[in-house]
């Protein structure tokens, strides 16, 4: 397992690589120095975290591993396919998902999304256009929206 934090004006962030996938991306409130030089695959990470910062990055090209149950990765799987500078609302995510009456389960699916920025989480909000629901706060939801561009458009999957 491999380590390593990036600093960012939204928070910082922890990047955990196990067997040559990232598998977790998260904030932390602390960033402790790495005592190894980071693997190839941990630079390009980080190069293209700080890239999607710079405005420069819309997409990211490196292998993640979800770890979840079936559903979460499902779920996962779907917010994945939002397109950089939209947004969905919940209870379209759990329509695409074949059932709006999911919408606790897929919220609550969300909210496990241990890759974050990379699996755009931030970009599922409120029916109403709210900002709702995300485990870096909602003033880094509302950043990374910003960030992007919201509000531009809605999503369809």
């Amino acid at each position: 397992m491999e380590q390593a934090y990036y600093k960012s004006d939204a928070g910082n962030l922890c990047v955990v690589i196990e067997n040559h996938e990232v598998t977790r991306i998260f904030f932390v409130g602390e960033i402790q120095e790495n005592s190894v030089l980071p693997s190839l695959l941990m630079q390009k990470v980080i190069q293209q975290i700080n890239e999607f910062f710079q405005v420069k990055r819309r997409e990211f090209s490196f292998p993640i591993r979800l770890k979840g149950t079936d559903f979460q990765v499902k779920i996962w799987k779907l917010i994945s396919r939002i397109p950089y500078g939209t947004s969905l609302a919940y209870v379209k995510v759990a329509q695409a998902c074949g059932d709006a009456k999911m919408v606790r389960a897929v919220a609550a699916a969300i909210a496990k999304n241990p890759i974050l920025i990379a699996v755009p989480c931030h970009r599922v909000i409120g029916s109403d256009g709210s900002m709702v629901g995300y485990s870096g706060g909602i003033d880094v939801k509302r950043q990374l929206l910003e960030l992007e561009g919201f509000p531009k458009q809605f999503a369809v999957l």
